[in-house]
C-alpha cells in the first residue's frame, strides 16, 4: 500500500480501493494482549484444585466476576499445558510388615511374582512364577507375551483344582495382584492375600531367590528365538530344579526330596501326578 502511494499520484483510499482492500484493515494495529492475570488465576486454581478441567475452571472464573470469554481462557489454558493428561501416581493401601516364616506344611503359603525378558527379535515376554514356600517347589511357571489378571485367575483355578488350594498367597503390589479380578477370586476361594510393603522385595525373599536362580541359569544363559524354546528349556529346568537341584536351605536336598523326607502322607502321590513339566506347559487357558 505504501508503495502505491509513494510511486503513483494516489492517496490511501484510492490505493485500498484499487487493491480491493478494506481501509480500516490498513489502519488497524493489533493491541498487545496482557494474559498475566489469566495466567495467575489459572495457576492458582489448578494448584488448589488439580482435578478441575477447563470447563470447571472457566465457570469458576465467571462466578468470581471475571469477564474473559472462553476463547481467551482456553488459549492461555493450552499455553500453560494444563490440557495435557497428567499421570497420577497410583496410591497403594498401607501394608503391614509380615515376617517371612517357613510354613509348617506344604500347600499352606504360596508365593507369586512376575518376571520379564526378551526374545532374539527384541519382543518382550513375561513369566508368572508360583512356588510353595514350604519346600520352595516350583508349582507352575506360565510364559506368554501378555499375562493379565483374568489369564492369571483362570490359571490359578486350574492349579488349585489339580493340586489343592493354599491358605495364603504372598505377592507384591503389582497391578495384576491388586486388581479386582484377583482379589475377588481369592475372596471367593477364601485365600488370604499377604501383600509385601511397597519397595520391600526382601519380604518376599523365597520367590525372589527363585527368580534369581531362573534368571541366572536360564534367561541370562541363553538366547531364545520364540516362546516355544522358552517353554521347552524352562520345562527341563523345572524338572531339574524340583527333583535334582540341591537347595542349601533344604539340607542340600531338592524340593521334592526334602518333602518326601519331612512328610509321610498319602497326599504326596498327588504331587507327583501334578508336575508342570509332565503337562507340556499347556494350560487350560492357552
Amino acid at each position: 500500500m505504501d508503495y502505491l502511494v509513494s510511486e503513483y499520484p494516489i492517496n490511501i483510499r484510492q490505493a485500498c480501493k484499487s487493491l480491493n482492500f478494506e481501509q480500516s484493515s490498513y489502519y488497524y494495529h493489533p493491541k498487545k494482549q496482557d494474559d498475566s492475570e489469566v495466567i495467575d488465576c489459572l495457576n492458582t486454581l489448578s494448584e488448589k484444585h488439580p482435578s478441575y478441567g477447563f470447563k470447571k475452571m472457566f465457570h469458576s472464573f465467571r462466578n468470581q466476576g471475571f469477564g474473559w470469554n472462553h476463547k481467551k481462557v482456553y488459549r492461555v489454558y493450552k499455553k500453560l499445558g494444563l490440557n495435557l493428561v497428567r499421570k497420577r501416581r497410583r496410591r497403594l493401601a498401607s501394608r503391614e510388615r509380615q515376617n517371612l516364616e517357613v510354613p509348617n506344611n506344604y500347600n499352606e503359603i504360596w508365593s507369586m511374582d512376575f518376571m520379564s525378558d526378551a526374545l532374539f527379535n527384541s519382543r518382550r515376554f513375561r513369566t508368572l512364577n508360583i512356588i510353595d514356600d514350604y519346600n520352595r517347589e516350583a508349582i507352575w511357571m506360565e510364559i506368554g507375551l501378555s499375562i493379565g489378571a483374568i489369564h492369571m485367575t483362570d490359571l490359578m483355578e486350574w492349579v488349585i483344582k489339580e493340586r489343592g488350594k493354599p491358605k495364603a498367597i504372598r505377592t507384591d503390589n503389582g497391578p495384576e495382584f491388586t486388581s479386582t479380578v484377583f482379589t475377588n477370586w481369592c475372596h471367593k476361594h477364601r485365600i488370604e492375600i499377604r501383600y509385601i510393603q511397597p519397595g520391600k522385595p526382601v519380604q518376599n525373599d523365597f520367590i525372589e531367590r527363585f527368580n534369581r536362580s531362573y534368571r541366572t541359569e536360564v534367561l541370562d544363559a541363553r538366547i531364545f528365538n520364540n516362546l516355544v524354546e522358552v517353554r521347552e528349556i524352562t520345562q527341563e529346568w523345572m524338572e531339574h530344579y524340583n527333583y535334582h537341584r540341591p537347595h542349601e536351605s533344604l539340607e542340600n536336598l531338592s524340593p521334592i526330596e526334602y518333602l518326601l523326607k519331612r512328610e509321610n502322607s498319602p497326599k504326596l502321590d498327588s504331587i507327583n501326578e501334578f508336575s508342570p513339566f509332565r503337562q507340556n506347559f499347556t494350560t487350560p487357558t492357552a
